[in-house]
């Protein structure tokens, strides 16, 4: 059987971010400008280390050899850890995602010597689908190796399973967006709707450099619901009201329009307590230096900030983010890709 490579893109919720959790819509958008990959790599014919399809590992990193004989291996380039997949650890996405692909694409017939390696330029836990998009890759390489290629659907649906190890109860907008890459106007328990960008419009998306620590933000915002239903239920329905205006005012190419929007978000994300002093500090630099408006972007306390420019204040926001503190700034035009 021949190699197989398959790639996913990252993600960038626009509005909805906790809300979506509890019934409301959420707007996410791939951001193609970083990505992830899969390589399925057959054997027992082991690649030399100049054809392996990412730089090998240093010498002596990683569990045991280089995968040989019937082992299926796993090469996690940026993990720096080289493992096979029967002494995978309990909670592994990655062994999770080959697992449930082998389930629904294997048999008797199904090669079960093949070693699957993953790299990816997202950055880990900032609110870029890192995880999502890592598990992406994966299934569409190893069911397309299998000679099973699964639709966005039943993608989505597999790395909506592995995203529980790493979130404990995802809304399911990281493995929507990602797996469909298109922009997704998405509601808990409905079929995801993509929908068209009638304008292009420029975003640029600063790192805090902290990680964002999602199942504990999701936690927290469930504890506090439990607590003071009525309190949060109101907040969940206005930021959900406004991934609605957003979605029609994207459809009519008024992108501009989104920024007062974005400002409001944050504020209500900041009610519910998953902001943090680096995000709002990013936030305002980037509205001091001419931002259309800005906001945290997923689960919050770390990760990352987005903030709505022009091509006029694109350069003058940047230089703002960075002298603010912001680790990275990575610039996306959604809707550029449909053009």
């Amino acid at each position: 059987m021949k190699p197989v490579r398959a790639s996913a893109p990252g993600k960038i919720i626009l509005f909805g971010e906790h809300a979506v959790v509890y019934g409301q819509p959420a707007l996410a958008v791939p951001v193609t400008q970083v990505q992830a990959e899969a390589w399925v790599q057959p054997h027992p014919s082991p690649p030399s280390p100049a054809s392996r399809p990412f730089p090998p590992l240093s010498a002596g990193e990683g569990e045991g050899e280089w995968g040989t004989g019937g082992e299926i291996w796993i090469d996690a380039q940026d993990l720096r850890r080289r493992y096979r997949l029967d002494a995978a650890r309990p909670n592994d996405p990655l062994a999770a995602a080959v697992r449930l692909v082998l389930d629904r694409c294997g048999g008797p017939q199904a090669p079960r010597a093949f070693t699957v390696a993953v790299r990816s330029t997202i950055p880990i836990a900032s609110g870029l689908g890192s995880g999502a998009a890592v598990s992406t890759a994966i299934v569409r390489a190893l069911s397309a190796f299998l000679g099973q290629p699964l639709t966005d659907a039943e993608v989505s649906a597999i790395v909506f399973e592995t995203e529980r190890w790493l979130h404990g109860t995802p809304s399911g907008i990281d493995n929507t967006v990602i797996a469909y890459a298109r922009p997704v106007y998405f509601v808990k328990g409905r079929p995801p709707e993509p929908f068209s960008v009638a304008a292009p419009f420029r975003l640029l998306i600063a790192d805090t450099g902290l990680p964002s620590p999602t199942r504990i933000t999701v936690g927290d915002v469930r504890a506090g619901w439990q607590r003071e239903p009525e309190r949060y239920n109101a907040l969940f329905e206005q930021v959900g009201q406004l991934a609605r205006t957003a979605r029609g005012l994207i459809e009519a190419g008024q992108a501009g329009a989104l920024g007062p929007l974005m400002i409001q978000n944050h504020d209500l994300l900041r009610a519910l307590g998953v902001s943090c002093q680096a995000l709002d500090a990013l936030v305002e630099a980037a509205q001091s230096a001419g931002a259309l408006g800005a906001k945290l972007s997923g689960g919050g306390r770390g990760g990352n900030m987005l903030a709505l420019v022009t091509d006029e204040t694109a350069a003058g926001v940047e230089a703002a983010l960075l002298r603010a503190g912001a680790k990275r700034v990575l610039g996306t035009i959604v809707g550029a890709e449909d053009r």
